[in-house]
C-alpha cells in the first residue's frame, strides 16, 4: 500500500483514500491490463468525470494524461468509453450530415484521390482510432528517455485520438448547421486541420515535459512525432498508388 494517495496526496491507512475514494494501489499499464480492465470496463461501465476529462484535454492535455498514467485516475473518464461515446454520437447524427470530408477537397484534387485517400476521407474518425498504435510507435521511439512502456503510450495516444475526435465532432455539427461547401472548405483547411496538428505538438510537449527534456528538445521531438506520422501517410499513399497500377 502506498503511504500517500496518488490522486490527492492524502495519507493512506485503508484500501481506499478517505478523501477522494481512489484505491491505495494503482498498476502500471501492461497489454494484459489494457485488454482485461480498460477495454472491458470501458465497454460495460460508464464512469464519472466526462466534463472534467474533456476540460482537461483542452486546457492541459499532456499534463493531465501523464498524471492519469502515473496514477491520478479517480476523476477521469475512461478513454475507451470516451472514444466509444464520440463514435456513437457520430453514428447517430450521420443521417443529418450531407457534406462529406471528400467534398471539401478542391475539385482537381478530389478527382485525383487514390482509393486509400478516398477511404481516409470517407471514414476519418475510424482512421483516427486505427492510427493510435502507429502514433504510439512514433511517440515511443522519439521519447524513449521517458521510459514509458508501449501500453502507456497507447493510453496517451488514445486520449489524444479522443481529443481529435471531439474536434471532428464539433466540426460535424458546424456542417449540419451550415452546409455551405465553399465556406466549410475554407474553415476545414484554415482552421480544423491546422488545429489538429498544433494540438498534437502541444499534447506531446506537455506529456513529456516531466522527463528531463529541454524546452527545445521537447518542441523538436513533439514536432518529429507529427512529421513522422505525416511522412508515413505519404509513403503509404505512394506505395498504395504503385500497387494499384
Amino acid at each position: 500500500m502506498s503511504s500517500a494517495c496518488l490522486n490527492c496526496a492524502t495519507h493512506l491507512t485503508e484500501t481506499y483514500c478517505p478523501k477522494c475514494g481512489q484505491k491505495s494501489t494503482t498498476h502500471r499499464y501492461s497489454i494484459k491490463h489494457f485488454v482485461e480492465h480498460d477495454f472491458v470496463h470501458g465497454v460495460w461501465h460508464v464512469d464519472r468525470g466526462l466534463l472534467f476529462t474533456v476540460k482537461q484535454l483542452f486546457t492541459r492535455p499532456g499534463h493531465s494524461v501523464r498524471e492519469y498514467i502515473q496514477g491520478k485516475r479517480v476523476n477521469y473518464f475512461s478513454f475507451i468509453t470516451l472514444i466509444l461515446l464520440i463514435l456513437t454520437i457520430t453514428t447517430l447524427i450521420a443521417p443529418y450530415v450531407h457534406v462529406k470530408l471528400s467534398d471539401l477537397a478542391p475539385g482537381n484534387n478530389r478527382q485525383a484521390m487514390t482509393t486509400l485517400e478516398q477511404f481516409i476521407s470517407k471514414y476519418p474518425k475510424l482512421v483516427i482510432v486505427l492510427m493510435v498504435p502507429l502514433n504510439s510507435v512514433f511517440s515511443f521511439l522519439w521519447f524513449r528517455k521517458a521510459r514509458l512502456n508501449f501500453s502507456e503510450h497507447l493510453v496517451a495516444n488514445s486520449y489524444k485520438a479522443a481529443s481529435e475526435l471531439l474536434i471532428g465532432l464539433a466540426f460535424t455539427f458546424v456542417i449540419i448547421l451550415y452546409p455551405n461547401i465553399s465556406v466549410l472548405r475554407i474553415l476545414y483547411m484554415a482552421l480544423i486541420s491546422p488545429s489538429i496538428l498544433v494540438y498534437g505538438i502541444w499534447f506531446y510537449r506537455q506529456l513529456f515535459s516531466a522527463f528531463g527534456y529541454s524546452k527545445w528538445a521537447l518542441l523538436g521531438r513533439s514536432l518529429a512525432v507529427i512529421v513522422s506520422i505525416l511522412l508515413f501517410h505519404v509513403v503509404l499513399g505512394v506505395v498504395w498508388s504503385i500497387v494499384q497500377r
